[in-house]
């Protein structure tokens, strides 16, 4: 059996799901909490993180692990171009939106209106928020033009960055908190991504408590 750990806010959860469902495997998802992960979860992964992949009873935990693995074990349906300089590039922006992306955007806006609150059970700091939502104007505005001058972010093909993109931004969309008609090109490439069979399952989803913004599952947004 194939498991995967997650959550429907966590942004990693996301991007495996999306690879999974790329490389067309079968699997079963498992909800946790990420901010009270049960203790069979913690038995699974001690550094407390989501989300965590468990293939034929072998438990590889993070985000970067997992992708790496997944990718390696399944090369037929590749997500990292074959040039050496196209890869480089696509992890670039990988990391760009896995780390950069996450610090600077989704962590003010998604951990203050949506961890704080059941987490903690506290509202969340308008000021904190009003920082993610101007971050994420300038981050809308790198998409934007990368959108503009390729196929896909990291070039002509579909590739790990623009699923590691998808995962992050799709998230904040379900708040109804991406401002789409300034970024034309951006939204475009989006409309893309959602087309995609892969994605379908993540328009589906719902956060307890949290109603999607109504144009979230909308192909034509």
């Amino acid at each position: 059996m194939v498991l995967l750990v997650h959550h429907p806010a966590s942004p990693f959860s996301r991007k495996i799901r999306l690879i999974l469902s790329e490389k067309k495997m079968l699997f079963v998802l498992k909800e946790e909490l990420p901010w009270a992960l049960s203790d069979d979860a913690l038995k699974l992964n001690p550094a407390g993180s989501l989300p965590i992949f468990v293939f034929d009873g072998k438990v590889v935990a993070g985000n970067y692990a997992i992708s790496e693995f997944l990718e390696e074990a399944n090369p037929d349906e590749p997500l990292l171009p074959k040039k050496i300089q196209d890869r480089a590039e696509t992890r670039r922006l990988v990391e760009w939106f896995d780390d950069k992306f996450y610090r600077e955007v989704f962590t003010p806006i998604v951990a203050e209106k949506i961890y704080k609150r059941f987490s903690l059970g506290e509202s969340p700091n308008a000021r904190i928020i009003n920082s993610g939502l101007n971050n994420l104007a300038f981050h809308m505005e790198y998409v934007d033009w990368l959108a503009e001058r390729r196929n896909y972010l990291s070039g002509e093909a579909f590739s790990l960055a623009d699923i590691a993109a998808a995962a992050q931004i799709s998230i904040i969309d379900y708040l109804g908190d991406v401002p789409w008609e300034g970024y034309k090109n951006a939204k475009i490439w989006y409309s893309k991504i959602k087309s995609r069979p892969s994605f379908q399952d993540l328009l589906k989803d719902s956060i307890k408590g949290i109603l999607p913004a109504k144009h979230y599952a909308n192909l034509d947004f």
